[in-house]
């Protein structure tokens, strides 16, 4: 009988999959060249800030000497950014890996996990990993006037059992791109007991510029559970570096402590991040550089008959109303990268990164 690990594996590891990183990138890079529109990771097209990159050149002379495991400085500038104290913070190998880590330390085969359908796909993937039972709160309908496919935050709080750990929330949300305001997470925190931890991932928080949707933290003194996750992949434009942050109490942040891997942040990712927090100038120019792509990528693709759902962040959600596979296709034989959302339970639809001028256009002309 031949060796097949898989028959080994525990039971949280046997419900899961590998993930999907879509296409050869490398690969398609060699093909296409200059000519390839990359739109399916919600990456940052203006690049980080200059001075990120001076400091990892900087960083690359003791690239020999192990990191900093507790990230003190940057861990320091992320505390006088948000007003709270270095020990609320725990930094990560990008938000993903607190997001798993929060299940981890918090949730097991006796507690369950609540999110919304169509919600970050690292929330099932926390749970199973967890052992914990998964709570899948259908999402609000397509219809809904400016959250469509969005969460359902009433339905969420209802589905809160005694035995219910943590409740993962995105604000805005991947791949939707829709968003509820503050009033309407307010109103959520007051009827989540405060035994659940309520984790809000803010990843595109960078990217909003919608009235009354400011942020999460603005309510963590009055709600000990609360847990906000931020990254400096999408706005900071260091998706290679992988580096992320989590504010939270300063018990949930020792819990996480506990388990959190030795120098989880590199050298270099920490370096960056510091210098790229401290360039606000270069922040602003992404941040109006998104939103007026944003604006004119949706409205080009509006007049075109293609229905593109509200968005918060520096992606749209095309909603086809029919299998988007072989429009997917079709982009992808032009050099256009677009993510299909079947693994969101959105076949019918796909989701475009805003990109840059020359890249949005490029989407544009290979339309049929």
């Amino acid at each position: 009988m031949s060796f097949d690990a898989a028959r080994l594996a525990n039971a949280a590891a046997a419900t899961l999959r590998a993930y999907d990183p879509g296409h050869d990138l490398p690969a398609l890079r060699r093909r296409f060249g200059a000519t390839l529109a990359e739109l399916g990771s919600n990456e940052n097209p203006l690049g980080p800030s200059p001075l990120a990159l001076d400091a990892v050149r900087a960083a690359l002379a003791d690239a020999f000497r192990y990191p900093d495991p507790r990230g003190a400085a940057l861990k320091a500038a992320l505390a006088a950014r948000f007003g709270v104290d270095a020990a609320r913070i725990t930094l990560g190998n990008g938000s993903h890996e607190l997001l798993m880590l929060l299940a981890q330390c918090f949730a097991d085969a006796a507690h369950s996990v609540a999110f919304s359908q169509h919600g970050f796909a690292v929330f099932p993937i926390a749970a199973a990993a967890a052992g914990a039972e998964a709570i899948v709160v259908p999402a609000l309908p397509r219809t809904h006037p400016t959250a469509p496919y969005g969460h359902d935050l009433d339905a969420l709080a209802t589905a809160v059992r005694a035995d219910t750990r943590i409740v993962y929330l995105a604000n805005p949300n991947n791949p939707t791109g829709t968003w509820f305001d503050d009033a309407a997470l307010a109103e959520l925190l007051a009827r989540v007991p405060r035994d659940v931890l309520v984790v809000v991932d803010e990843a595109y928080h960078e990217y909003v510029d919608a009235p009354g949707l400011g942020t999460a933290l603005r309510f963590a003194e009055g709600h000990p559970n609360l847990i906000v996750t931020r990254t400096f992949s999408k706005a900071y434009g260091l998706a290679g570096l992988r580096v992320g942050c989590m504010i939270s109490h300063p018990t949930v942040a020792a819990v996480l402590e506990r388990l959190r891997e030795s120098f989880n942040v590199n050298s270099l990712a920490l370096a960056a991040a510091e210098a790229a927090l401290g360039d606000r100038a270069h922040l602003e120019r992404v941040r109006a550089s998104n939103r007026d792509e944003r604006a004119w990528l949706g409205a080009e693709l509006r007049a075109r008959g293609y229905a593109a759902l509200p968005s918060q962040t520096n992606f749209l959600l095309l909603d086809l109303d029919r299998a988007a596979a072989p429009l997917e296709r079709h982009l992808f034989a032009h050099g256009v990268v677009v993510r299909p959302m079947d693994g969101y339970g959105l076949p019918h639809t796909l989701r475009v990164s805003v990109g840059s001028r020359g890249e949005n256009r490029r989407l544009l002309e290979a339309l049929p």
